[in-house]
């Protein structure tokens, strides 16, 4: 009885360890590389939308929006 004891305790150690170290664990540290893909993402689409404000503002695009948007607006009220 007491050799099944001790192969049980065994088999349960090695199972407890093996989980620890396998694709689980391996998993957990691939949450901090997709944040970093996220963050370089986020990063990415931050300096496409300064470049397209940049060049919305010399170009007067924004302000050609805008009237646009007002002159159809008070077309439909009237």
């Amino acid at each position: 009885m007491k050799n099944r004891r001790s192969f049980s305790q065994l088999a349960l150690f090695a199972l407890l360890h093996v989980g620890s170290t396998g694709p689980r664990s391996r998993r957990r540290d691939d949450r901090g590389q997709t944040t970093a893909e996220y963050a370089l993402v986020l990063l990415g689409a931050a300096g496409i939308a300064v470049l397209l404000v940049g060049w919305a503002t010399k170009s007067g695009a924004i302000g050609a929006l805008f009237d646009a948007v007002l002159d159809g607006v008070v077309g439909r009220v009237k």
